[in-house]
């Protein structure tokens, strides 16, 4: 969400100046935004197909009913966000809505906003961001162990603290961060990521927290399929993407197959989402993760501080391993990939749950060469990064020529799912001094 806001403060796109714009913006007004964006009625409905190039021109919102968890418009007029950037980049780049009934989310995002995938949070996350943003703003508030901080650097540090490191205002969409119920946003998190998709985060949870709790009373129906449906997708629309200009010859991808998967994995996520459920965590963990994405994807305020800068040809994670030897927590090796898979599988997941590719014809867009044609270039990149990032590898079936005598291997496997659906538990990673996030074995991993 907040990177969403970003891009709206002028037309020209987001540069530093955009993006301290709306970091150093007053912290009641942002959780205020939050709720008018969340009020708007979720993500666009009509959208997605601009962004991933598809003829559709309506498509059903699959997170369920949120009508009755929205706040009523009268309480939302009673104390509006006042957040609404003005082009060019002022001073005071947020002032109050001008046009009567209009929000500031709609009027920024347009009438439905859209917010990222769940799968967008869990990658994010994944680098480690969260603990060394957190060990950022300790410190700055208990003592003076870092850089002197600039103006907009304890702006940054106290709307950071208060929007999540506190409890939420009551009754708000953010509550779904913690309760009595619930009182550790980080187990909270892992619950979610766990439900959606049968992962793990890859670094301990630390803070004394014991055993997995956050896999405790979720029921028997939690999404462990998820990685090794994704993984065979990949594998196949590889296989595809290779294949697909042979002038000769079979070709190796049987579309109706990747249609097969995609409507597993559609119905798959939709499971989780019956009722709603799940809606606000993921509205909550997305914008909290959109919020330490900024941070570092260009050179804000508290980059330049903590001396992190790493100019117009840097990125996000080289931000985050700068800012991370400053508190001695690495974070995670993969980070680069990590940061560019989020923004790509976001949308790409979304298009699989509301079903775009559950027919063959639809199926061949995630490998079908030709111009343009944005979802194969998606998919094509995510195959390289999801390699690289994990481990697996969701190549080895694409391969054009066989050797002489070897056994031919079909691209389909006779079983799709090898061995029992629930997955086996993990080798127990006991937290360790500093830098744990900088563990190599694989990215993502299932408990």
């Amino acid at each position: 969400m907040f990177r969403a806001l970003a891009a709206r403060v002028t037309p020209a796109g987001v540069t530093d100046a955009e993006a301290n714009a709306v970091l150093s913006v007053y912290p009641l007004q942002l959780s205020r935004f939050l709720e008018e964006a969340w009020a708007a009625g979720g993500f666009a409905g009509t959208a997605w197909p601009t962004l991933l190039n598809l003829p559709s021109t309506k498509m059903p919102v699959p997170i369920g009913s949120i009508a009755k968890s929205q706040e009523p418009g009268g309480l939302l007029a009673t104390l509006a966000s006042g957040v609404q950037p003005t082009l060019g980049v002022p001073t005071q780049p947020f002032t109050v809505p001008t046009t009567p009934g209009t929000t500031a989310a709609q009027a920024i995002l347009g009438p439905a906003p859209l917010w990222d995938h769940a799968m967008y949070a869990y990658l994010i996350e994944a680098t480690g961001i969260f603990e060394i943003f957190a060990d950022v703003v300790r410190r700055y508030v208990v003592g003076e162990t870092l850089p002197t901080p600039s103006a907009d650097s304890v702006a940054w540090v106290r709307s950071t603290e208060e929007l999540f490191f506190r409890d939420p205002p009551l009754f708000s969409t953010s509550g779904a961060l913690n309760s009595q119920l619930r009182a550790d946003a980080a187990i909270n998190r892992r619950n979610l990521y766990w439900r959606m998709f049968g992962l793990d985060l890859p670094h301990p949870v630390g803070r004394g927290v014991s055993g997995q709790p956050w896999k405790r009373d979720v029921g028997p129906t939690i999404n462990t399929r998820f990685l090794e449906l994704w993984n065979e997708l990949l594998r196949q629309v590889w296989l595809g993407y290779e294949n697909d200009t042979n002038s000769s010859g079979a070709k190796a991808t049987d579309p109706s197959y990747v249609a097969y998967l995609c409507q597993t994995l559609s119905e798959l996520l939709e499971l989780r989402r019956r009722g709603g459920m799940l809606a606000r965590e993921e509205f909550a963990f997305v914008s909290m993760m959109s919020w330490f994405h900024l941070t570092v994807e260009y050179d804000t305020s508290i980059v330049v501080d903590l001396k992190a800068t790493a100019g117009g040809s840097g990125n996000a994670a080289d931000r985050l391993a700068a800012i991370g030897a400053r508190v001695g927590i690495a974070p995670s090796r993969q980070s680069r990939e990590l940061f560019e898979l989020a923004d790509l599988m976001s949308p790409v997941l979304w298009a699989i749950e509301l079903g775009l590719f559950n027919v063959p014809a639809q199926a061949e867009t995630l490998y079908k060469h030709g111009s343009p044609n944005a979802v194969a270039t998606a998919m094509n990149r995510i195959v390289d990064l999801w390699q690289s990032a994990t481990g697996e590898r969701v190549k080895d079936l694409a391969v054009t020529t066989r050797r002489a005598g070897a056994e031919p291997r079909s691209a389909q496997p006779t079983r799709l799912m090898a061995g029992s659906a629930v997955a086996p538990p993990a080798r127990p990673v006991a937290p360790t001094a500093g830098s744990t996030n900088g563990h190599r074995p694989t990215t993502l991993t299932r408990g």
